[in-house]
């Protein structure tokens, strides 16, 4: 756990969670899960979602484009795609606002990190948002420290 990792989930409330999944069972789901039961918000991002789809209480969004366009503030983007899209979804958060991104546990990409530290983005790979935020005790208003993974 790094020192950033703590400054994320400590500044920012609302999470876009980029290959967010509605099936319960893939950590792409449980994830997102225990950050919305911690307090955060979150934004589910999927380019295969049907139009209408709501995952976690939220509509589902094709991409960050989307998302933007419907009013939402993209503050972190958390990663659930494989490590060659990383780069690219990194691009697409620096070109959409995000202030922070965020590639789960596994993931990971020289070309992504490069791109956030030129922008001066905060940045963290190969850790899970949800243990992360466990591990530190990190609650949002109205959730609970037991939202576990």
């Amino acid at each position: 756990m790094t020192p950033t990792a703590q400054r994320i989930l400590t500044e920012f409330d609302s999470v876009a969670v980029v290959g967010l999944s509605r099936n319960p069972a893939k950590e792409a789901h449980t994830v997102p899960a225990a950050m919305r039961a911690a307090g955060f918000r979150i934004i589910p991002v999927n380019p295969v979602a049907e139009p209408g789809t709501r995952v976690l209480g939220e509509p589902v969004y094709r991409d960050l484009a989307e998302a933007v366009k419907a009013g939402e503030t993209i503050q972190v983007v958390n990663v659930f795609r494989p490590s060659p899209e990383a780069a690219d979804v990194t691009r697409d958060a620096l070109r959409h606002g995000a202030r922070a991104v965020w590639l789960q546990e596994g993931i990971v990409s020289a070309e992504a990190r490069a791109l956030a530290e030129e922008a001066g983005v905060l940045y963290v790979e190969d850790e899970c948002m949800a243990v992360v935020r466990a591990r530190l005790g990190i609650v949002k208003g109205g959730g609970s420290t037991n939202s576990l993974v």
